[in-house]
């Protein structure tokens, strides 16, 4: 490619339409890493904890994290457990607050500081559900890139969960144009999730790279491996400022645009402990060998893929991006993440199979929630996500209220039709805590309509979702209930999650 053409402005679409082209003519990598009996269309968890301690680049500080197994719809969720209270940080956009130095979660005064490297590891392996536990402020740098935490993946492997995955297709290009960081993104309708990635630094050592992932299975052997990248001057400024506590050279590759003095030889070899720092033609400092030609635009790549985890919806599309960063990644995710839900009427009405297993049957009600007859009012639950809730009331004819509401004109009270919802919005808030036992108190209910009549045959379609991040154990929800592809019933309510003593 021209590099005139990509330090020029211009459209969106040149650029990308000959990036595109040039990339179509990549051969197709080999499908590896991957279970070939893996269902992209279920849920999985991690089959057994992870335990991995390690260094974070920035702080300098020694971490111990766990990756835990989670139910489904909990998500990635990250816990501070050396801090009071233990709280939780949700992979979300919305609470990424520096992007500087890589990406950094905040909630309140807690923050969770690069995660990009992790969540690309678990998204690259098709993992949806996990609990990341850490008793300190980052994530373990480790070799900078994904591998390490790709290898105990593999160790402890991926458990298919009964919960279907809730994939949402890109049907329209979705753009993002930053010309003062000459960033251009897009994400095009696909059957699959791909990306491609662009750099050019100008830079005579990098020159103008390219990457492609066709297939996430491909994810392990081709983009794991490739580590985080920088260039000389901007070490020296991060040196400077006391920035890379946890820096070292086998944890980055360093890029060499410049002349290196003696007494700066000297200087980095003391910084990094070691005896000797040397350079060659090539341009990497130490002599560092890339484990691809092309790693630091690969190393991009699963940056990109990290970092749009934060969007909180598995996604279909082509991401095409042409000199990506942490910030123009993050405000791509939330751009992304508005318009699904600008867009989510598109799915409309739930749509209830009889005969698929359900998520959660009237036994694992039971065990979650504490209500029992005559006031357990949700049969089962057929979908369940981090955002959202399916559930299903089956009403009959026997039901015990009929005997004095309308008996010669039966008809479900509208307070039940609410308890229902409440339930299975209950379900939902408590298989997003991480552990322990909990009930759901109701604090508020507002704006609740009733469109139509319930009667003895209607099965009930539940749906609860939520409107905000549960936040101090407070639940916003909005519920709606469907009978016959209709809306009978919808109100917003509003719950608190108490522990059990």
């Amino acid at each position: 490619m021209d590099k005139k053409v990509l330090t020029k402005t211009g459209t969106l679409q040149k650029h990308l339409f000959k990036s595109l082209i040039q990339h179509l003519f990549l051969p197709l990598c080999k499908i590896n890493g991957m279970d070939i009996n893996f269902n992209p269309d279920k849920q999985h968890t991690l089959g057994n904890l992870i335990n991995i301690s390690g260094t974070g680049l920035h702080t300098g500080i020694l971490v111990d994290m766990t990756l835990k197994p989670a139910n489904p719809g909990f998500g990635f969720q990250f816990q501070r457990i050396d801090l009071p209270n233990k709280p939780l940080i949700k992979a979300d956009c919305d609470l990424v607050t520096d992007t500087s130095r890589g990406t950094t979660l905040q909630l309140g005064d807690v923050k969770i500081s690069t995660v990009e490297h992790v969540l690309a590891a678990l998204v690259g392996m098709g993992v949806d559900n996990v609990l990341i536990e850490l008793n300190g402020p980052e994530i373990p740098i480790m070799d900078g890139s994904s591998q390490p935490f790709v290898e105990l993946i593999e160790k402890v492997g991926v458990t298919e969960q009964e919960a279907a995955k809730a994939w949402y297709s890109i049907d329209e290009n979705i753009f993002l144009y930053d010309e003062s960081k000459r960033v251009e993104m897009v994400a095009l309708p696909s059957l699959e999730y791909q990306l491609t990635t662009l750099i050019d630094f100008n830079s005579p050592v990098l020159g103008t790279q390219h990457a492609g992932l066709r297939r996430m299975s491909d994810f392990k052997e081709e983009v794991a491996p490739c580590r985080t990248f920088c260039f000389l001057h901007e070490l020296e400024a991060l040196l400077e400022h006391d920035l890379i506590k946890g820096g070292d050279i086998n944890n980055a590759i360093v890029v060499v645009d410049k002349q290196i003095s003696d007494a700066e030889m000297t200087r980095l070899a003391k910084v990094f402990n070691r005896e000797k720092i040397e350079v060659k033609t090539e341009g990497y400092l130490n002599n560092l060998e890339l484990r691809f030609p092309n790693e630091p635009a690969r190393h991009k790549l699963l940056d990109v893929i990290g970092d749009l985890a934060l969007i909180g919806y598995p996604i279909k599309g082509r991401i095409i991006a042409n000199r990506p960063g942490h910030s123009t990644n993050v405000a791509f995710a939330k751009k992304i993440k508005q318009y699904i839900k600008k867009n989510k009427h598109v799915k409309d009405v739930p749509v209830y199979d009889p005969t698929l297993p359900p998520i959660f049957n009237h036994e694992k009600i039971e065990k979650t929630l504490p209500h029992r007859f005559p006031f357990l009012l949700v049969d089962k639950v057929t979908e369940l996500s981090d955002k959202h809730i399916i559930g299903i009331k089956n009403v009959t004819f026997n039901e015990w209220f009929f005997q004095g509401h309308f008996p010669n004109n039966p008809v479900m009270p509208g307070v039940l039709q609410i308890e229902a919802l409440a339930q299975t919005g209950g379900i939902l808030c408590i298989n997003l805590m991480p552990e322990g036992q909990f009930d759901t108190y109701f604090l508020k209910i507002d704006n609740c309509k009733f469109k139509q009549k319930v009667i003895p045959g209607d099965t009930m379609i539940l749906k609860m979702e939520l409107l905000e991040p549960i936040r101090r154990g407070i639940c916003s929800m909005h519920g709606t209930v469907y009978v016959n592809g209709k809306v009978t019933t919808e109100a917003d309510l509003v719950a608190q999650i108490v522990k059990r003593a």
